[in-house]
């Protein structure tokens, strides 16, 4: 095993084949880390065409410091927007509840940027990069069978994909997760949709009253009954981008559907009066219904060597901003483990080490995830006077019902090195099997 004297990705001495299924932002940042690591990757996507579709989306610290591992972040940076602090409004914009600093704190704290980016920015950039390193990515590839005994993945039309260790990145409708079940596995409606919509910049400055969202790149959150409110900055600041989190309404089957103009302004009408000029810019919202899946016994096959990752075994509702970033560290920690592999005979116990050191903290997010849809939803009375007189502490205290305020939560969610996780996984795994 060797690596570089700047890189934390060490490079194997027993190069393997790797499947990746679906080429996402998880399954892109498995092949790049996995090619680093040394190993010889395929992506097998089911889309005709390559691209993400949605808005704005957050990379936190803890993903960040992985990205720039991966050789991206550079990339990322020329496109991202740096927000400065985290500011949280009550419904009626009379009070603000709490703040939080994020832009130079991270860097300064915990070594990594939070950007800003666009979704279809963030995969162009992962795909450029696994492309570049040599990945190959093959398109219109829908995976419906797998032979377990010889990690064997079968297109419908007869096409076979056959490698050492295949990897399911294929997300919340995860294919592969109903057959490691053996059962049919949908995705859970969580009860909640998102409307997104993204607006001109140049069109807000119009509204002096809109100043305090584009003066500076801050997240500006709008807590109130039942619905939350997420702003913040893209493209360097010429594009707003806007999530409104609410009951979901859509019809049973359908979980894509265009807004109506007059949705969001009677939602919204009570509310802080300010929002009325943000909803008179928005041309076009859709909204979307909030899915995840249920929690997993386990993500590895009991024989095959074939494991889940990112959403396929741990989506999350996105009140955190951190299911792209849960992903990216499943792919950095597949990348450390892998990266000091020496035997085929330690495939399958690479495996479910992975699983063990990832299990534990993305339930804790996926279940603080949906934790904060209680925080942010209160009706106003006794539980809001007592969550705001929390969020009040000065400094904040653990438990507060900013997450990224609590210093215990803040430094678990931040603070975390998938590096030095597969480091010490893999000195627990050989110690503890040295005959592998």
């Amino acid at each position: 095993m060797t690596t570089s004297q700047d890189s934390k990705i060490v490079k194997t001495s027993l190069p393997l084949t790797f499947t990746v299924v679906g080429a996402g932002l998880g399954g892109v940042a498995a092949a790049i880390g996995l090619t680093l690591a040394g190993h010889k990757v395929t992506v097998l996507e089911q889309a005709i065409e390559l691209g993400e579709v949605g808005a704005g989306i957050q990379i936190p610290p803890n993903s960040s410091i992985i990205l720039d591992q991966f050789g991206v972040k550079e990339a990322i940076a020329k496109v991202s927007t740096l927000p400065e602090k985290l500011r949280f409004f009550n419904w009626k914009g009379t009070k603000t509840l709490s703040t939080q600093d994020l832009y130079p704190y991270t860097v300064e704290k915990y070594g990594g940027e939070y950007f800003h980016i666009h979704r279809a920015d963030f995969h162009r950039i992962l795909v450029t990069r696994a492309r570049e390193l040599g990945v190959e990515i093959i398109l219109g590839c829908h995976i419906d069978k797998v032979d377990f005994e010889t990690n064997t993945c079968y297109t419908p039309d007869g096409r076979s994909f056959t490698s050492d260790v295949v990897i399911a990145a294929d997300g919340l409708k995860s294919k592969i997760r109903s057959l490691i079940l053996n059962k049919d596995d949908p995705a859970h409606d969580t009860g909640d949709l998102a409307y997104r919509a993204l607006i001109k910049v140049s069109e807000m400055r119009k509204y002096k009253e809109l100043k305090f969202i584009y003066e500076k790149p801050n997240i500006t959150f709008f807590w109130g009954p039942d619905i939350h409110i997420v702003i913040y900055l893209l493209q360097g600041g010429e594009t707003c981008n806007v999530v409104v989190l609410s009951p979901d309404t859509l019809p049973a089957g359908v979980n894509v559907q265009n807004a109506l103009d007059t949705e969001l302004p009677e939602m919204f009408k009570d509310w802080d009066p300010r929002l009325k000029s943000l909803w008179a810019l928005v041309h076009e919202t859709s909204k979307w219904r909030l899915q995840n899946s249920r929690e997993m016994d386990t993500w590895v096959h009991d024989t095959a060597n074939i494991a889940l990752m990112g959403d396929a075994c741990h989506a999350t509702l996105p009140y955190l901003a951190q299911g792209a970033a849960q992903a990216v560290e499943d792919a950095a920690c597949l990348t450390g483990l892998f990266g000091r592999i020496q035997k085929k005979s330690q495939i399958h116990a690479t495996l479910q080490k992975f699983e063990e050191l990832r299990k534990a903290r993305t339930t804790r997010v996926v279940q603080g995830s949906t934790n904060c849809r209680n925080v942010y939803h209160c009706h106003d009375g006794p539980e809001q006077v007592k969550r705001d007189a929390l969020c009040a502490l000065n400094p904040p205290q653990e438990g507060c019902p900013n997450p990224w305020a609590d210093p215990v939560f803040q430094k678990f969610l931040f603070g975390y090195d998938a590096f030095a996780e597969a480091e010490s996984g893999w000195a627990e795994l050989t110690a503890v099997s040295p005959s592998l």
